[in-house]
C-alpha cells in the first residue's frame, strides 16, 4: 500500500485524492517530471501570492534612486489614491530583504491613505551589484542582511526619511515601521531620527540605549515568540526608566512573522491571521492619530496582551 500526503507548493495545495488520480493516469516519467517540478518550487522563497496582489493594485508605484555620499540605495515607492497630502511611511523589510511580501505591505498600508517609501537596504549588495532580488537563495539573502554595517543601514534609512519629508504629496509627518530584523532596525533609528512622528517596532528587540529617542514607540509581538518576548520586559523598564512612550502588545497564539505569515494563504495558524488583522487595525489607526514631531510627547504605558494559537516562526532566528 503506497501513502500519499498532501503537498503545498507556492499556494497551491495538492491533496492526497489529486495525487492518487495523477498516479493513475499519468506516464510514469511524466509523474517523476511532475513531482521534480514540484519539489523545485517547494524550495523557492517566491511570494507569488503576494506578488499577484501587488500586480493587481490600482495605486502607483515606483522606483527612486536614493543618493547618499557615494551609495545610491533603490527604494519602492508607493502612493496612496487620496484628495490631500498624507503622512509618509518608511517601511523596513525583514530579514528577507525587499520581498514581495515588503512590497505588497507597502501598498497595503497605502491603500489605507497613506504615502510609503520602501528602501531596499540590499542595494548594491546582491550580485552583479544588484539588490535583494538578485540572490539565488533566501539563505543567501539572509546571510546578507545579517552582515549588514548598522552605520550604513542608518545612513540608507535618513536618505530615506531625508526623501519622506520632502515628497509634495506628503503632510510632513513621517513614521517608520519594521518587521522582524526591520523590527530592530525601525527601534534603533528612532533612538537617531529625531523628526519621526511615530516608530512602530513588529517583533523585533529594542537598543540597548533608549534614553534618546523623542518619538512614541509602539510594539507588535507575537505570543509565540520567546526569543524577542524575553526582550520586552527589558525594554519596558528602560523606557519607563528614560520617560520614554512604549506601548507594546502581545498577540497570543501568534507566531514570529504573523504580518507576513497571517496573510499567506497556506498558514495553519489561526493566531496568525488572528493577530495580522487586529495588529494592522491597530497599525492604521495609530498612523491616523499621529502628530507632529513636535508635538509627540513620551510616556510609557504597561504592556498589552492581544488576542490571538500555535505558531512557527516563518524565519531564520539567527537575527533580528
Amino acid at each position: 500500500m503506497t501513502t500519499f500526503y498532501s503537498l503545498n507548493t507556492c499556494g497551491l495545495t495538492f491533496s492526497p485524492t489529486t495525487l492518487l488520480r495523477m498516479k493513475i493516469t499519468m506516464p510514469r516519467s511524466l509523474k517523476y517530471s511532475v513531482v521534480l517540478l514540484f519539489a523545485i518550487a517547494a524550495s523557492s522563497y517566491a511570494q507569488d501570492w503576494a506578488k499577484s496582489r501587488l500586480d493587481a493594485s490600482p495605486r502607483h508605484h515606483e522606483y527612486v534612486p536614493l543618493k547618499h555620499g557615494n551609495r545610491t540605495v533603490q527604494a519602492f515607492i508607493v502612493y496612496p489614491e487620496v484628495k490631500d497630502k498624507a503622512p509618509v511611511v518608511i517601511l523596513i523589510h525583514e530579514i528577507f530583504g525587499l520581498s514581495d511580501w515588503a512590497k505588497e505591505m507597502a501598498d497595503e498600508l497605502a491603500g489605507q491613505g497613506f504615502v510609503v517609501v520602501a528602501p531596499d537596504l540590499l542595494s548594491g549588495f546582491g550580485p552583479n551589484g544588484g539588490g535583494s532580488s538578485e540572490f539565488a537563495s533566501q539563505d543567501a539573502t539572509v546571510k546578507a542582511v545579517s552582515g549588514l554595517d548598522p552605520d550604513v543601514v542608518t545612513a540608507d534609512l535618513d536618505a530615506a526619511a531625508d526623501y519622506a519629508k520632502h515628497i509634495p504629496a506628503g503632510n510632513g509627518k513621517i513614521a517608520v515601521a519594521g518587521f522582524c530584523w526591520g523590527g530592530g532596525k525601525s527601534f534603533a533609528f528612532a533612538t537617531h531620527r529625531k523628526d519621526l512622528s511615530a516608530a512602530f517596532v513588529f517583533y523585533g528587540p529594542g537598543p540597548a540605549d533608549v534614553t534618546t529617542i523623542t518619538a512614541p514607540v509602539y510594539g507588535f509581538y507575537a505570543g509565540n515568540d520567546a526569543r524577542i518576548g524575553a526582550t520586552i520586559p527589558g525594554t519596558t523598564a528602560a523606557m519607563k526608566a528614560a520617560g520614554k512612550k512604549y506601548e507594546p502588545v502581545t498577540y497570543d497564539g501568534a507566531g514570529h512573522g504573523f504580518m507576513r505569515a497571517g496573510e499567506d494563504p497556506s498558514n495553519t495558524v489561526p493566531g496568525n491571521k488572528t493577530a495580522r488583522e487586529q495588529a494592522f487595525s491597530r497599525l492604521v489607526t495609530l498612523i491616523k492619530e499621529m502628530k507632529s514631531a513636535k508635538t509627540a510627547g513620551n510616556f510609557i504605558n504597561d504592556p498589552v496582551k492581544g488576542a490571538a494559537s500555535a505558531a512557527s516562526c516563518h524565519g531564520s532566528d539567527a537575527a533580528m
